[in-house]
Parts: structure tokens; C-alpha cells; sequence
């Protein structure tokens, strides 16, 4: 036991003791002061190391451009299923055929509905011929008619002209005779005259008197010519204006008849463009019955399967993969670091599956990470307030895995300026945000 009772006086010898002795002898006072130094020396070496500032942010995988991304192939119309011709991850090329489809609808079950189409349309078609055929005749007809009645006025301006002839010569003989009955009066009262005074016989006066009779009777008959002819102008009017209105007549009959062949010519060509129409949309609809690939590619999903089901117009059927595509990266970025992003910017990449030691600070000494360059960044923002930024591979740069895939997810670190890692530091305890002002390059004119 030990010694410890206040009654003992004597006291502890603690250089018998070898522990510690040994303990005291040592001196770890100065090392651990060469280690501290140590420390500090190398936390402020690396504080005044470089240090890249990034954005980090995560995206998948797309392609370039929009033809090449997945897409559905849909069934244009309705229809029932009848054959398949490939199943899941079959390489198809443009052109091939993916599915049969059989009609449905009413309306397009006649299997000779395309040739009946077709038959109409030529009866149609056969239609407007013989409509133009008529319009053809008719026009000769009016011709005609205008001719005919050119030359009917024609010849009833000629009767009229000559009835004019024919007043003027009845005229002037009517006037003559009148002279002649006159004379004739007037020798008749000389000869009376005469004979009263026992100068000419009763013989000569008769004879004077026959003659005067004689120039009053052909003063009455050339009257009567005289009226006749008038009668004659007449005549020859009213055959005129007869002739004129009878061929008016018949020339509007003809038109009107050519007006409305025309009407219904131009009916039947409306018909005869409705059934071209039907026709080609008959012919069209049954090319719609093969579902084609669109183009080149994988079918990847077959949403539609067994046989005898119908499908709706605009329905997806399967979906397929395009064989050819460049890839891109789609990332989301927050709102308050959209304005340090501009097209070109440098961007590192690290894919989901691809190994890879990444150091967000010094982007040349990662390992499995991959250049980009941004060449879209969307003008809205996403429901959970994100904007969204395409990449496109460096082509300065290594190039991307060829075993990636459309949709795999990716990490991506978009680069800013190089500062110093105290400064980094520094900016983060503060929740200060990244310097992205930019000196203004002075042209030659303002230099």
C-alpha cells in the first residue's frame, strides 16, 4: 500500500520512476510547434492557389437537333390491326413497314372504292366534254344567226330602198299627170270656147273632152300608185324592224341557251374537281393503311400490341430511335446564376457511368470528365423556375463516349473566371456571388 496518510511526513522520489522520468526528458513542446507552423504554411500556400469558379448543375442527355431525338410513329387514320412486322429494338430503315392496318370506318369499306371513284370522275369528265361540245354548237348557231340576219336586213334595207325608188318615180308620174290633166281642162275650155263661138265643131270639142277624161283618169291611177308605193315604205319598215326583232329573239334564245350550258358546265367541272379530290384522297388513304418508319433507326417500344386491335387517328404506335444522332446536354440553372452564362462558354461534362475523379476547383486535373460549349440557353424558365442550357461537344476537345445514350444523366460544371481559393473562400462565407463583370475592350478609335 502506499504511504499517503497525513500522518507519514516523508515524500514521493519520482526520478525512481521510470515512466515518468521518461516523459519529462522528452521534447514535444517544439515539434508540435514545427507542426503547426507546418499547417498554416501549407493552408496559406493553398489559399493563394488558383481556383476555377463553376456552377455545377445536373441534366441528361439529348440529341442536337429535334429530328434526331425519339419519336412516336402514330397511325394517320383509324384502323384495326392485322399484321406486325417487327417487335422491340429491330433496326428498320426508311421506308420499311411496321404494321398493317384494315379499314374501319363505313365509309371506306367498298375495296373497289378507289375504281368506282375513278368511274364517276370519268362520267364526269365526259360530262364537260359534251357541255363543251354544245357551247361549240351553239356558238355556230349564233354566228349563223347573226349572219342570216345581217343579210335578211340587208336585203329588207334594199326592198326599202327601192320602195323609196319607187315613191319618188309614182311621184313624179302622179305629178305629171296631173300637168297633162290640167292641159288637157284648159284645152277642153278653149274648145268650148270655140265652139260656143262657132270656130271648132262638136266633134273636136268631144274629143278634147275624152282627151281631158282620159288625164283625170290617169291622174287618179297615178295617184293610186303613188299611195301604193307609200304603203310600200311602210310595208318594207315594219319587214324590217320585223326581220331585226325576230332574229334579236332567237340570237338571246341562243345565248341564254349557251349561258346556261355554260352554268352547268361550270356545275360539273366543280363535281369533276370534287371527285379528283375524293379520288386522290381514296388512293392516298389506302396507302395509310401500311404504317411506314419515317426514318432510319431502332424501334425501341412497341406501345400497341396484338392483333384485331383498333387504333385512333393520331394514336402512338411505337416509338423509334433515329440510327444517326449527335448528342447534347441539357442542364437547369438557377435564376441568380443565368446571367454568368453566355453562348460559347466553356462547360465540363461528367456522364452517369463513365468513371471519373472530378475537382471543381481545378477542371484540368479531373479525370473522366468531357469538353462542351453552350450553344442555347432557353429565354423562360421551367414550372420549378430553372432555365434550362444546351451543350454541345468541344470539338477542341476529346470526344465524347460513343456508348452513351439518349436520356442518361449527366453532371456538368460550366467554368467562370480563376481566382484565387481564399478569395473563393471568402465569397462563400459571405454568399457573395461569382464576379461575371467584364472589362470593356477599348477599340482603336477610343484608344
Amino acid at each position: 500500500m502506499l504511504n499517503l496518510s497525513p500522518q507519514n511526513k516523508s515524500r514521493l522520489n519520482v526520478t525512481s520512476l521510470n515512466s515518468i522520468s521518461r516523459v519529462e526528458n522528452k521534447q514535444s513542446s517544439q515539434r508540435l510547434i514545427k507542426v503547426v507552423l507546418g499547417l498554416v504554411a501549407i493552408l496559406l500556400i493553398v489559399l493563394i492557389l488558383p481556383w476555377t469558379q463553376n456552377i455545377r448543375s445536373n441534366g441528361n442527355i439529348i440529341t442536337l437537333r429535334p429530328e434526331q431525338r425519339p419519336q412516336m410513329i402514330q397511325s394517320i387514320i383509324a384502323g384495326r390491326i392485322e399484321k406486325w412486322f417487327v417487335k422491340d429494338g429491330d433496326q428498320v430503315k426508311k421506308g420499311d413497314t411496321i404494321l398493317f392496318l384494315s379499314e374501319i370506318k363505313e365509309s371506306y369499306l367498298d375495296p373497289n372504292l378507289v375504281g368506282r371513284t375513278e368511274k364517276q370522275l370519268k362520267n364526269k369528265e365526259l360530262s364537260v366534254a359534251s357541255y363543251g361540245d354544245k357551247i361549240g354548237s351553239l356558238d355556230n348557231r349564233i354566228d349563223a344567226l347573226i349572219e342570216t340576219s345581217n343579210l335578211k336586213l340587208q336585203q329588207a334595207k334594199i326592198k326599202l330602198n327601192q320602195s323609196y325608188l319607187k315613191l319618188k318615180t309614182d311621184s313624179i308620174e302622179f305629178y305629171t299627170t296631173q300637168i297633162n290633166a290640167r292641159i288637157a281642162e284648159q284645152q277642153y275650155d278653149r274648145f268650148e270656147k270655140l265652139y260656143k263661138d262657132k270656130l271648132k265643131s262638136l266633134t273636136e270639142l268631144e274629143t278634147r273632152k275624152l282627151a281631158w277624161q282620159r288625164a283625170q283618169a290617169a291622174q287618179v291611177a297615178a295617184q293610186q300608185k303613188y299611195l301604193q308605193s307609200s304603203n310600200d315604205i311602210i310595208d318594207a319598215k315594219v319587214e324590217y324592224q320585223s326581220i331585226e326583232a325576230k332574229f334579236r329573239d332567237e340570237i338571246a334564245k341562243a345565248e341564254s341557251d349557251k349561258f346556261a350550258t355554260l352554268s352547268s358546265l361550270y356545275d360539273t367541272e366543280v363535281d369533276v374537281i370534287k371527285l379528283q379530290n375524293q379520288a386522290a384522297n381514296y388512293s392516298i388513304r389506302n396507302g395509310m393503311y401500311y404504317v411506314l418508319a419515317p426514318q432510319d433507326g431502332y424501334v425501341t417500344r412497341v406501345l400497341s400490341s396484338g392483333l384485331g386491335e383498333t387504333v385512333k387517328p393520331g394514336e402512338s404506335i411505337a416509338t423509334i430511335m433515329p440510327l444517326v444522332y449527335d448528342l447534347a446536354v441539357e442542364m437547369y440553372v438557377k435564376p441568380v446564376d443565368l446571367p454568368l452564362l453566355e453562348k460559347g462558354q466553356h462547360v465540363r461534362v461528367q456522364f452517369d457511368g463513365w468513371p471519373a475523379i472530378v475537382f471543381s476547383g481545378w477542371p484540368n486535373t479531373s479525370f473522366g470528365t468531357f469538353g462542351g460549349t453552350i450553344f442555347a440557353i432557353d429565354q423562360f424558365a421551367n414550372e420549378e423556375g430553372n432555365f434550362r442550357v444546351l451543350v454541345a461537344p468541344d470539338k477542341r476537345d476529346r470526344s465524347w463516349p460513343k456508348a452513351l445514350r439518349v436520356g442518361g444523366g449527366v453532371k456538368s460544371m460550366v467554368l467562370l473566371n480563376d481566382v484565387l481559393v481564399g478569395y473563393e473562400l471568402w465569397r462563400k462565407i459571405n454568399g457573395f456571388p461569382p464576379n461575371f463583370y467584364k472589362a470593356k475592350k477599348l477599340d482603336k478609335k477610343s484608344k
